[in-house]
């Protein structure tokens, strides 16, 4: 994703009271997102929907095989980490 994608959908939720921006203590030339209470709301409520989609998803495996899953994902994501 480009820096001007970025960009453009802080934006849009800045301009839906969703997250702030305050110039870095750090740099002042980078920027701090935060969410606003709305925002973590928002958030909050989205991950629970995300999650129970995830648990429908995964429900056609046994225990033994969404450990599987995990280890070989996670061998997966560690591989691209190191590219």
């Amino acid at each position: 994703m480009t820096s001007g994608a970025v960009t453009k959908r802080l934006d849009r939720l800045e301009s839906r009271g969703l997250v702030v921006r305050s110039t870095s203590a750090e740099d002042g030339r980078g920027r701090e997102v935060t969410l606003t209470p709305e925002g973590l709301r928002l958030a909050d409520s989205l991950i629970e929907v995300h999650l129970a989609n995830e648990r429908e998803l995964l429900s056609a495996l046994s225990a033994e095989e969404t450990t599987t899953l995990a280890e070989l994902l996670g061998k997966l994501m560690a591989s691209l980490e190191n590219r």
